[in-house]
């Protein structure tokens, strides 16, 4: 089993930045992506980033050049910088852990992004 904690998430006015953090314990292993998801309001969940365990990145259109995914391996935690942010960014972040073995996805809870003025 895969523990995720979510932490970083608040208010914030448009143009502003935060920084969110996704810390993952348990049966961890090695090789395995980290990402974010998103879940605007009253619409469907959607893939924000993605580091992969050879540390590739890709990044979905709406945020690219804005948002920034890493990971600390030694720390086992994938991080989100956000900058330039929209109030079209407004969601409910959910951090993913995957093992390159398989494909089950481990769920962070949730955090909250708001932008606003």
């Amino acid at each position: 089993q895969v523990q995720l904690v979510e932490s970083g998430g608040g208010l914030v006015q448009p143009g502003g930045s935060l920084r969110l953090s996704c810390a993952a314990s348990g049966s961890i292993g090695v090789r395995y992506a980290m990402g974010w998801y998103r879940q605007p309001p009253g619409k469907q969940r959607e893939l924000v980033a993605v580091i992969a365990s050879g540390d590739s990145t890709n990044y979905a259109n709406s945020v690219k050049g804005r948002f920034t995914i890493s990971r600390d391996n030694a720390k086992n935690t994938v991080y989100l910088q956000m900058n330039s942010l929209k109030p079209e960014d407004t969601a409910v972040y959910y951090c993913y852990f995957r093992r390159d073995t398989s494909t089950r996805n481990y769920w962070g809870q949730g955090t909250q992004v708001t932008v606003s003025s």
